[in-house]
């Protein structure tokens, strides 16, 4: 296992721990190098940062944002960023002003099946009102009794198809790659193994997201086997792309891998740590 996590949430998004908690549970087991990636929002980096140095780890700052792209939604990471960047800051806002809204008509919907309350469940659930998602959704659905388990809400509610999901219009693949390049950092193509996409789609999302500037992709992940870790991993490599690692960590007992340690990458790949090193995007 790696010491190394450049993918994992605070309750600034849709996490339940602050991002001190987080770093240091990450510290506990052992990492050398944390990234936190909340969705669509910079706020919790400098509390993470702060956090890092004092428990002698490196950090980089990091965002992982909502995309549209065809009829997908997919998450792209900006890892070594400058969370003060004007175009950043602005596309970042821009995306978060729609969750509200996209929550009272998930909330809506599950209405019509007869689960009530959704939205104000959820909200007392969201640190972050902003920030409010699925997540939080499937976690009020949880908490109030409807289903036992996250995983079972989005296998039931809140995925295409079923009662809950809305679809909404979030960030172009263009403008999210672009943003996190202004400011400074590298795109990383987040957990491509959850994607429903077979192999030709795939390569267009590749071609698409390199056309933008994008450079890396995350071999190793909490969502990902072991067999689609070899596949990335050739896939990385097949279209000249730096690998990376990240956990996908949101919540103690939720999903399968804890923040902190990732699965080793296989040797053919480029970590794209190195490239943050050498650019100085690292904070000791």
């Amino acid at each position: 296992m790696a010491d190394i996590d450049l993918h994992f949430h605070s309750l600034f998004s849709d996490g339940a721990l602050s991002p001190a908690e987080v770093i240091r549970r990450g510290a506990e087991r052992g990492a050398t190098l944390l990234a936190l990636t909340d969705h669509d929002c910079t706020a919790g980096l400098a509390e993470a940062a702060a956090t890092a140095r004092n428990c002698g780890v490196s950090f980089l700052n990091g965002v992982e944002i909502s995309v549209s792209w065809g009829k997908h939604t997919v998450h792209i990471v900006g890892l070594g960023i400058d969370p003060d960047h004007d175009a950043l800051a602005a596309g970042l806002q821009g995306i978060r002003d729609g969750r509200i809204n996209r929550a009272r008509a998930m909330a809506e919907s599950l209405a019509k099946v007869g689960i009530e309350g959704a939205f104000e469940g959820a909200s007392a659930l969201c640190d972050n009102l902003e920030m409010i998602g699925r997540t939080h959704v499937a976690r009020y659905l949880v908490s109030s009794g409807h289903v036992k388990d996250v995983r079972s809400v989005f296998r039931k509610y809140l995925t295409p198809g079923k009662p809950g999901y809305v679809p909404h219009e979030w960030a172009s693949l263009a403008d999210a790659v672009g943003w996190i390049c202004s400011a400074g950092g590298i795109a990383v193509i987040a957990h491509p193994g959850r994607y429903d996409m077979g192999r030709t789609l795939t390569e267009r999302l590749i071609f698409d997201f390199k056309d933008a500037g994008g450079e890396a992709i995350e071999v190793a992940s909490g969502s990902h086997s072991l067999d689609d870790l070899h596949k990335y991993a050739l896939i990385a490599q097949r279209y000249d792309l730096l690998a990376s690692a990240g956990s996908d960590f949101h919540a103690p007992g939720e999903g399968g891998r804890d923040v902190g340690r990732t699965d080793d990458l296989p040797p053919i790949c480029r970590p794209v740590w190195q490239r943050l090193l050498e650019n100085g995007r690292v904070l000791a």
